[in-house]
């Protein structure tokens, strides 16, 4: 009973000292898709991606029952970095769920409108909300509502010092008549959260020794991005077991065997527990020399011996890579390396997929080469029977100009297209995505059934896939050309590709439109089956990947080929229409149609 008056206290408490609106409040992954579109029509960048913000710290001065309750220490406020814009989780100040959400449209218009270099927080959102009301006079009303509300909720200026009073009057000023004041006073504490303006964006922390990403730092395989939420983090000096002070009393220390030496710097707990516990945490610190707790998975990444790696073709290819940054090329700087499977044995379609190939194999048959007769030819293969019985009767009637279009020509319809499969074999695709099955058992099955199918119809195609580590090993593995015939051997090739390594996709693109670009059909089609974003262990990580494959995918429509991109990733809405167009990909829900589906997809693309 003491429990449950205690959390009922607890959270009258809570939301008496909010003074938030519960019944009205409105979350940003039900608004993230109507955000995306309304941010990028305002003219926002395409390539930042919709996240939650994590709370800021702010020294203010806080009433009675702000203390009471714990509250307004931290803020969820809107920023914008060359990654992402950030916006709060959860919208509940204004009486309405419409205020709320105007709030959020509001946000996503300031951050789609470039900001001055050279100006400082205050000055630079009054300019902002002027430049936005000067651009979209439609949004004058909303902004007014807003601005009315707020006031009422920021704190009264006779309850704070001079210094103060003096600042948060320039606030509220600005607010009402954006660019009126000039600068903002100061005062000894931290000014109350402005949640109309953008905020600056937000340090990662302090870092000593190594930062992660550098070269012979090895990554984690976990990472807290279940939420979205960026934490501040700190890289301190690892633990010494050997040193500190114990403090007990002398006779209670029974004997030698009863004590046990317990590391608490150490968490031991269910990593649900652990995840929670980090949530709350507002610093992380990381050392680079910890060992991870014996429950965690140790993934050992390193390339193989030569002695047991597949077989290189040839020294390597140097390629060209996008840097967005400087939007320049870097030449020469991936070294991609084609592979065959070294044992790799011919084998057969397993029997879980025979009854599905021949239904795709009967289907797909239709579209083979097929004998049409061409009538009424003036030179041909015989004498068409139908021209010349009505040239005999024209003759017979004694009309003077008579067809002499007299014989047919026989003519194979053939079907002017090519298809380059590539498939990502990342180590994400050792996950499993029910009881039996991986991403990787579901992609070979596809690649086998496309395969099956393309066979029946005569299509011209080839298989590849790829991984990479680094720039400077990305390894594209070879499993039919477009002149090798699929034969048992092929088969043996895609069952015996396994997950490894990262995801370099703008390499493994360029190399491909390369392989296209030497065919001589009119139709070329670039099929990317994958499972995430693009990513590897150096800097070809979050913005910078998803530029480069999204230039890789352009230079592959500049040369006339028509890229499509497969993905299981229930995320991928948030970057594929920026890298591969609106219409130019499809996202499998559940990965174990994958097979049966990817038939289907291709033949949506070639009638």
């Amino acid at each position: 009973m003491e429990e449950w008056v205690g959390y009922k206290w607890h959270e009258y408490i809570t939301r008496q000292a909010l003074g938030e609106f519960p019944e009205h409040a409105v979350y940003l992954k039900d608004e993230a898709r109507s955000l995306g579109i309304v941010f990028r029509a305002f003219g926002g960048d395409p390539a930042l991606s919709l996240v939650t913000a994590e709370p800021r710290h702010f020294r203010l001065r806080r009433k009675f029952l702000h203390k009471l309750a714990g509250t307004h220490r931290k803020f969820e406020l809107a920023w914008r970095d060359d990654q992402n814009l950030r916006l709060p989780e959860k919208v509940a100040r204004f009486p309405s769920k419409q205020l709320n959400r105007d709030l959020y449209i509001w946000l996503a218009a300031l951050a789609a409108t470039p900001a001055a270099a050279d100006s400082d927080w205050f000055t630079g959102n009054q300019a902002l909300v002027q430049d936005v009301l000067s651009r979209w006079p439609g949004l004058e009303n909303v902004y007014q509502r807003l601005v009315k509300h707020v006031l009422y909720w920021r704190p009264d200026p006779d309850s704070l010092t001079d210094p103060e009073a003096i600042r948060e009057q320039a606030i509220c000023q600005a607010l009402i008549h954006p660019g009126s004041v000039p600068a903002l006073p100061p005062a000894d504490t931290d000014p109350w959260p402005v949640i109309l303006w953008l905020y600056p964006a937000l340090e990662q922390g302090k870092s000593s020794g190594q930062v992660t990403g550098d070269e012979d730092t090895q990554s984690s395989p976990g990472g807290l991005t279940k939420k979205n939420k960026r934490k501040q983090a700190e890289r301190v000096e690892a633990f010494d077991r050997n040193q500190g002070l114990m403090i007990f009393r002398l006779e209670s220390l029974f004997s030698w065997t009863e004590f046990i030496p317990v590391d608490r710097a150490g968490d031991d707990t269910d990593e649900e527990d652990a995840e929670a516990v980090a949530d709350d945490m507002d610093m992380i610190s990381v050392s680079n020399d910890r060992k991870e707790t014996s429950s965690a998975i140790k993934f050992d990444l390193d390339l193989p011996s030569e002695e047991h790696d597949d077989l290189h073709l040839g020294p390597g290819i140097h390629l060209p890579e996008w840097d967005w940054r400087s939007q320049s090329y870097r030449e020469a700087f991936c070294c991609l390396q084609p592979l065959l499977a070294k044992d790799a044995v011919p084998a057969e379609l397993p029997e879980a997929l025979r009854r599905s190939a021949k239904r795709l194999q009967r289907q797909f048959s239709a579209l083979k080469p097929l004998k049409q007769w061409q009538k009424r030819q003036l030179d041909g293969d015989e004498l068409d029977l139908d021209a010349c019985l009505e040239r005999e009767v024209q003759h017979r009637r004694g009309r003077g100009i008579i067809d002499q279009k007299l014989f047919r020509r026989c003519q194979q319809s053939q079907r002017d297209l090519a298809c380059l499969v590539l498939a990502d074999i990342s180590l994400s695709t050792e996950t499993y995505i029910n009881n039996h099955q991986r991403v990787i058992d579901v992609a070979r099955d596809g690649l086998q059934l496309l395969s099956e199918a393309l066979q029946a119809s005569r299509d011209p195609f080839a298989l590849f896939a790829f991984s990479s580590r680094r720039r400077d090993h990305v390894r594209f593995h070879h499993l039919k050309s477009f002149d090798e015939p699929y034969t048992s051997t092929i088969r043996g090739r895609i069952q015996a590709l396994e997950p490894g390594f990262y995801t370099r996709m703008g390499a493994a693109i360029r190399q491909a439109t390369k392989l296209l670009e030497t065919r001589h059909e009119h139709q070329k089609i670039l099929l990317l089956l994958t499972d995430g974003k693009p990513n590897d262990l150096d800097i070809y990580e979050g913005r910078y990947g998803v530029e480069d494959t999204r230039m890789a995918v352009q230079e592959a429509q500049k040369a006339g080929l028509t890229p499509f991109c497969v993905t299981i990733d229930d995320e991928a809405s948030e970057y594929l229409p920026y890298v591969f167009g609106s219409s130019n990909f499809v996202v499998i829900r559940d990965p174990a149609q994958l097979p049966l589906q990817l038939p289907k997809l291709y033949l949506n693309l070639t009638q």
